[in-house]
């Protein structure tokens, strides 16, 4: 009874420790990934034309750069078009910087800073636009393409993406410019012109300031934004990405002897073969771990977040399945923990009746920091072994990008200005589709992704579909983010 009493002691001991440990380490937790940003001198608001603003973001919208993924549906004309639009709308920042054009229509403009001393910063936001879905024109509450200003918005293909970007980016250029501000620090804009497809311009645009040496501070482009209600806090919070998955789109084909459906092999010819394929490859998907972006956005809020998510994630050595389990319930939350996979496309039999002589399906992966093209490919092998498919890149894997600083100045400067310009507490998080700021990772120290507009769900399922609108309260707020960050990382 003596040794059994002691092995109980023994227990509440270790419990009572236990509890301790993870209560102190509640008490005292602090986001690895916030901060000090008090030492940042936030340039003052800027004065703002909303009116004048958005009838320059309507008339831009009304330029259709639509992008296809056949370059012979493109229509070159209206890339000039906008370049024009560009020079008469915004006389000041035209006298202000330098132009040039790179590729076929990607605009590279500079702002030479007084001090060539200091590495400069790159700010894009692409011209491009994805097209309007055939037979949904009617489903607009205004044409795709009007660029109609009507209940408190701009409205139009592009009005968010990212012709909002753009934009916005010169009303802040234009502003400073015409109040007589000269930058310390070089600012460089990069506007690509084929995002939403090739991002052929991006890479031309990179490829001429790696030929001239430039070592950018750091590069903001699209990718996140203000969510309205997060799920962790409450309320509005601003997300910045650090860095955005890869991506790679693998082929996978089963050949067959083809023949006529009346008499199928026994083992069912090739899309039965395909089909086991898919299934073992997406049965073996990679497993979803709490680190990277995805963590530290969790980490930043945690010090905010109720009594429960501050303990889990302050001892995530403990609770990490529980963490990862509440995370990944939600697709979108899976996304930021793990490489997905996603089959996306079949080819099989041109007719019904015949056995097809191949099958082949196409397999989008998104790849997390961390994981490379190669274990992807490995996992896949592997997944089909023994089954006679065949597999291969459809194009190069894009790798996922470098993960950006959360200590740099330039990291400061941006999440001081966003959260000044906002009133949201500031995160950083992961981007899970792609933009054109991985192509210029070479040229620059960090590169970070946000757009400073406040999207509820809805206002997220309109990018690339319908009734995609700016609100001019999002307008505004862009505007004065540009200018600020601009006066506050370059002056």
């Amino acid at each position: 009874m003596r040794i059994l009493g002691r092995m109980l002691l023994g227990l509440v001991l270790i419990v009572v420790l236990l509890v301790a440990v993870v209560l102190v380490r509640t008490v005292t937790f602090k986001a690895p990934a916030a901060a000090d940003l008090a030492s940042v001198k936030v340039a003052p608001a800027v004065a703002i034309d909303v009116d004048t603003a958005a009838q320059h973001l309507s008339q831009a919208v009304q330029i259709q750069t639509v992008s296809h993924q056949s370059l012979a549906d493109d229509q070159p004309a209206e890339w000039t078009r906008l370049h024009d639009f560009l020079q008469s709308a915004y006389p000041a920042a035209h006298a202000a910087m330098t132009r040039e054009i790179v590729a076929k229509n990607t605009l590279v403009y500079t702002w030479r800073g007084s001090d060539p001393s200091l590495s400069p910063v790159i700010l894009m936001a692409h011209q491009d636009v994805v097209p309007v879905t055939a037979g949904s024109e009617g489903d607009w509450k205004h044409p795709p393409f009007s660029g109609a200003i009507a209940d408190g918005a701009v409205w139009g293909r592009g009005s968010i993406d990212d012709k909002g970007s753009l934009i916005t980016l010169f009303e802040g250029i234009e502003s400073l410019a015409k109040s007589g501000f000269k930058p310390q620090r070089t600012v460089i804009v990069v506007s690509g012109e084929d995002e939403e497809t090739h991002g052929t311009g991006a890479r031309a645009a990179a490829a001429l300031l790696k030929s001239r040496g430039v070592k950018a501070q750091f590069v903001v482009d699209e990718g996140l934004a203000v969510i309205t209600q997060n799920p962790i806090t409450g309320g509005r919070l601003a997300l910045i990405g650090l860095a955005e998955k890869g991506y790679a789109t693998l082929k996978v084909t089963a050949k067959a002897q083809g023949g006529h459906s009346s008499a199928p092999p026994a083992d069912g010819g090739g899309v039965v073969t395909l089909a086991h394929a898919i299934t073992a490859i997406a049965s073996h998907g990679f497993p979803m771990a709490f680190r990277g972006p995805g963590a530290a956005m969790l980490e930043t809020l945690a010090p905010s977040a109720p009594f429960p998510v501050r303990m889990a994630v302050a001892n995530a050595w403990l609770f990490k399945p529980l963490l990862i389990k509440q995370i990944g319930a939600t697709p979108a939350g899976a996304a930021l923990l793990h490489t997905t996979i996603a089959p996306t496309m079949l080819q099989g039999s041109p007719k019904e009746n015949v056995l097809p002589q191949d099958a082949a399906a196409w397999i989008n992966y998104r790849i997390a920091p961390g994981d490379t093209s190669a274990g992807v490919m490995a996992k896949a092998k592997a997944a089909v072994a023994g089954l006679p498919v065949t597999l291969g890149w459809v194009d190069p894997p894009f790798e996922p990008s470098p993960v950006s600083s959360t200590s740099s100045d330039g990291w400061k400067a941006l999440a001081a200005v966003a959260g000044a310009v906002t009133g949201a507490p500031v995160a950083p998080s992961l981007v899970t589709a792609g933009t054109d700021s991985r192509f210029l990772q070479p040229v620059a120290s960090d590169v970070y992704r946000f757009q400073p507009m406040d999207f509820g769900d809805k206002d997220i399922e309109a990018i690339h579909g319908t009734n995609e609108h700016l609100t001019l309260t999002n307008l505004k707020q862009c505007v004065e983010f540009y200018a600020r960050l601009i006066a506050t990382a370059a002056g």
